[in-house]
């Protein structure tokens, strides 16, 4: 009887072995299964994962290594172009088919289709599934068949759909040994001098495990209070979900069946459809990413291509470095630096900071998120900045414009968020922890703050930022 040969199973963001149709596709036809991860250095259309995103790939991989031994078989890792190193990898294994889950950004997308079409073209069974969605982007149209552009009807029209549920990781996955691998120590995926990586260590686990216990501590301790206290970045009150599923550690069909589970169960309605349209959210980036694949390079208002934007390379620096004189935009870039997350009310709050009290463009401040967060994703990080700058699809209007001070009173009362983050103001007194500039000398002194000098002074007036930002607005207003 002829064996069957063996299948790969080309891993990508699906870092994980329950709800992955491209393992369990290879498992069921039979024969051996070769798990494979291809490491792609940045080329011409191919943005590679930054800093914090390659700190997270790393235990994310060994994570998948030591799950995949446990099932009974070897996770090859090779470095090199994907569609030579799959060709090198069949030709030494002599592999009949290979799996895969789609990806979404534009050059995989064009990457992947010329790369099946080859396989096909040397005899190769070839097939892809969606691992990373509820529902591919070209299945969710408007009545006339268009990509939806606001999202509100685009949540409801995916809202009541029937979510596929997932399925178990299969028992034994049947491996073959006779192919070589690098190994992941060699790769340099996390820094060594300087190891700046030690906040990373303190807050995060990756993996597949990992990624199911975060789930289920939010559910049972953060889901109930979501809608009343997910603005509040003083508070541990998100699911922290957001880099588990970049990496695919856990996919959004599970997040969802778990979550309606315990709406029916614990009858947490509002909460729990409040977290869902994060979900949703989400979903919302994949389809204007495909649909409009420019997203990440150009605005999607093409009115703001004239938009008189700042080149200030010194306001750029003190953002990036958590120096704008601002607690609030300061304790965000700083939980960014340190721990290579920032929650979300705060990166709408830096955003706005940087795109309207600086005017400078939004790329700026995408690709600084793209290198220090480790859930950097293409599409929510591209529709998130143009969200904030005006210049994307339902983004918030240009006129909206944050106040720093108001903003970090309203979401973080007793300045406890503050305090965690900039040390050096955490003696002042309520309410001057949110404006140090509006302090007595005094009070300062005895606060050991020197504005000039351990903090510095706002870097710009923000009601005269706000007024330059609307002047400059109305110099396009007219084409929006």
């Amino acid at each position: 009887m002829n064996e069957i040969p063996p299948a790969i199973v080309w891993f990508r963001q699906d870092l994980r072995l329950a709800d992955n149709p491209a393992l369990r596709t290879a498992v069921d036809r039979g024969g051996p299964v070769i798990p494979l991860f291809v490491l792609e250095d940045a080329d011409a259309g191919h943005r590679a994962p930054g800093g914090a995103g390659r700190w997270w790939l790393h235990g994310a991989l060994a994570a998948l290594a030591e799950a995949l031994k446990t099932h009974g078989a070897q996770l090859v890792l090779r470095r090199g172009p994907a569609d030579r190193v799959l060709t090198d990898v069949v030709r030494e294994s002599g592999a009949g088919a290979v799996f895969w889950n789609r990806c979404y950004e534009p050059w995989r997308i064009a990457r992947d289709t010329r790369i099946k079409r080859q396989l096909q073209d040397d005899g190769i069974e070839v097939d892809s599934f969606n691992a990373a969605l509820l529902f591919e982007p070209w299945t969710v149209a408007t009545g006339s068949g268009t990509p939806f552009k606001v999202y509100t009807p685009f949540w409801k029209a995916v809202r009541d759909r029937e979510v596929p549920r997932p399925e178990q990781a299969p028992e034994h996955v049947p491996g073959r040994a006779n192919v070589t691998t690098e190994r992941l120590e060699d790769w340099g995926l996390r820094p060594t001098r300087p190891d700046w990586a030690g906040g990373l260590r303190d807050s995060w686990r990756p993996g597949e495990v990992a990624a199911r216990e975060r789930l289920s501590d939010f559910l049972d301790h953060g889901l109930a209070d979501y809608g009343r206290l997910r603005d509040r970045p003083d508070r541990a009150a998100t699911s922290r979900l957001s880099p588990h599923l970049h990496w695919g550690e856990i996919g959004p069909r599970q997040v969802w069946h778990a979550t309606r589970h315990r709406i029916d169960q614990d009858d947490l309605g509002q909460a729990g459809w409040t977290f869902l349209g994060e979900v949703g959210w989400r979903e919302f980036c994949h389809h204007l990413l495909y649909h409009w694949p420019s997203l990440p390079e150009e605005n999607w208002r093409t009115a703001f291509d004239d938009f008189p934007w700042s080149n200030s390379e010194a306001h750029l620096k003190a953002w990036q470095a958590g120096r704008t004189g601002y607690p609030i935009v300061d304790a965000g870039m700083r939980e960014l630096w340190h721990t290579g997350w920032m929650h979300n009310r705060v990166r709408m709050i830096v955003g706005s900071f940087l795109v309207k009290d600086l005017r400078l463009h939004w790329t700026a401040g995408e690709a600084w998120f793209w290198d220090t967060l480790v859930d950097a994703d293409l599409a929510n990080n591209a529709a998130g900045w143009q969200w904030i700058a005006g210049s994307g699809a339902d983004a918030a209007p240009f006129f909206r414009i944050f106040n720093p001070v108001t903003q970090s009173e309203k979401f973080d009362p007793n300045g406890d968020y503050l305090r965690t983050w900039i040390p050096e103001i955490a003696a002042l007194p309520d309410p001057y922890v949110h404006k140090p500039w509006e302090a007595p000398e005094r009070v300062l002194q005895e606060a050991g703050v020197v504005l000039g000098g351990n903090y510095p002074r706002p870097l710009v007036d923000h009601a005269q930022a706000r007024r330059d930002a609307l002047a400059a607005f109305e110099t396009i207003k007219k084409d929006q």
